[in-house]
């Protein structure tokens, strides 16, 4: 599993065939790209993660802080194209980003991993396989790269 994290001051996502919007304030935009063979401890990997990543300013503008510190929101996009491989000619190949039949399920215990760490209300989504227009305003920038088969023992 590999998800880009962004922190953002403000984020939203619009699917205008599903009349669909969903927006946050401070916090930070997940994009999740989910792996062929990833299982539910990738999953969890991750999510906790995210959840805990240090990555806002406290008083001393060091980045100390977490989304709870924070009473930060999350807004996490499903983005299979993480997993597009350029190495060979113009056209990315995404032979190892996982099929709905797996990666749906994934996505969906993700979600619920993210909620059960920060709260339900806190969590914002896309919709799975739908065109997305995604708005994020990155503050810093700070972006992070988390990849769940880079695990280090605890």
């Amino acid at each position: 599993m590999r998800v880009i994290v962004q922190r953002v001051t403000d984020a939203g996502v619009y699917i205008a065939k599903e009349n669909y919007k969903a927006e946050i304030g401070k916090g930070i935009v997940i994009l999740l790209g989910i792996k062929s063979d990833d299982s539910e401890n990738d999953v969890n990997f991750v999510a906790d993660k995210c959840s805990g990543l240090r990555i806002f300013e406290d008083e001393n503008e060091k980045m100390n802080l977490s989304l709870k510190d924070i009473d930060g929101e999350v807004l996490i996009i499903s983005q299979f194209t993480l997993y597009g491989d350029a190495q060979k000619g113009n056209r990315p190949s995404f032979i190892e980003a996982a099929k709905p039949d797996i990666a749906i399920p994934l996505y969906e215990k993700f979600i619920n991993r993210m909620k059960s760490n920060l709260g339900e209300e806190k969590i914002k989504t896309g919709i799975f396989g739908a065109m997305m227009q995604v708005k994020i305003l990155n503050d810093g920038p700070v972006t992070i790269l988390v990849e769940s088969k880079q695990q280090v023992d605890k």
